[in-house]
Formats: C-alpha cells, structure tokens, sequence
C-alpha cells in the first residue's frame, strides 16, 4: 500500500481525504504524525499555497506528499473569504468564529447576492525535487444562508446551501458530501490524472 503524507493539521479536511484516498489503496497520514508543522502560506492563490504545503511535507518526510488548499468565495464580497477562508476572523479563529464572521460582514445582502463557491485545489508531489506535480482543482457553486443549518462537516458548511439539494453542506450524508464537494471533485480530476500517467 503507497503511504502518503497530507499537509494538514485540520481532521475535518483530514478525515474526507482518507475517503477519497482509499479507492487509490493509499494510506494517508497526517504530517503531525510526523512531528512536522505547515509552512507560511505566503502564497497569493490557492495553488501557490497548495505547492508550497506539500513540497514543504515531501522535503520533511521524504514521502509523497499530498496537499490541499481551499476555501470559500463569496460574490458579494469580491471573492472573499477566499485564500483567507481558515482565519477569516483572525488567527486561531474558530470555526465558528470564522462561521460568524461571514454571516455578520453579509448581513442583509439579497439571496440573489449571496451566491459563492467551494473552491480546492490539489496538489501531488512524489518527492520534494519532483519537477512536474499534479494539480486538479474542484469547485462547489452554492449560496449563503441567513442562518447554520445541520451538524455535519466543518467550517462553512452549515451556511453553504446546497441548491440542487435544497440543504446545507452540513445537512449532507458523508457519502453524499464526499461525491458532490469541491474536494470531492478535485480528487476525482486528480485519479484522473493518475490514470491518465500511470502514476496511481
């Protein structure tokens, strides 16, 4: 069985990782398992921060390295929380913290305003030096609720309604999220590639 490090320290983002890895018969460990802690993210879109993560994870350990980075964008707010969707209510926010902070700076923007998207990209380095990563990316059109709804997931995902479902991503069954979401659709385009190259 391929081990795989994940450059994350968030179980949420963790645990949907293990699912989508496991048809590849890849065990993913955490890089905490491996004492290693994330690099700033001094990058300026998604891909960047998802290279830097995850060749910083595969010069660490010596494994392949499997990073992801996501978030959320929000018309109404050009885009924002975007690359900042984690700490959008400051360092060591909350999820919750970052949950308010979102549905506070909306207000009473219009339903026809509060259209955002899941956005992820993925990132597979085989080696620190390995000059040609496979990138994907994933995205999950929805809108913003006025209010939480559900007690799955993590992060937005209360306030994430699913339109097509007529629920939150939080009100989702995990199979269900797995196959629809961003990252869902990231790691299908990412097997893909796999396929495509022989590399899986």
């Amino acid at each position: 069985m391929q081990e795989v490090v994940v450059a994350t320290g968030n179980a949420g983002k963790l645990g949907e990782l293990n699912e989508l890895l496991a048809p590849l018969g890849w065990r993913a460990r955490p890089q905490g398992d491996f004492g290693v802690e994330g690099p700033e993210e001094t990058g300026l879109t998604f891909v960047e921060n998802a290279l830097l993560k995850a060749r910083h994870a595969a010069r660490e350990t010596g494994l392949p390295a499997l990073a992801d980075d996501s978030g959320l964008a929000v018309a109404a707010l050009d885009g924002a929380p975007g690359i900042y969707s984690s700490r959008y209510a400051g360092a060591g926010a909350s999820d919750a913290d970052n949950l308010d902070m979102l549905l506070t700076t909306l207000g009473d923007t219009p339903e026809e305003a509060r259209n955002a998207f899941f956005y992820c990209t993925l990132v597979l380095l085989h080696g620190a030096e390995d000059p040609c990563p496979l990138i994907a990316e994933g995205r999950w059109p929805g809108r913003i609720t006025r209010e939480p709804a559900g007690a799955g997931g993590f992060g937005y995902d209360p306030v994430f309604l699913v339109p097509e479902r007529g629920v939150t991503a939080a009100q989702l069954d995990p199979e269900e999220k797995s196959r629809l979401s961003h990252r869902g659709r990231a790691m299908q385009a990412l097997r893909e590639r796999l396929t495509e190259e022989g590399r899986g």
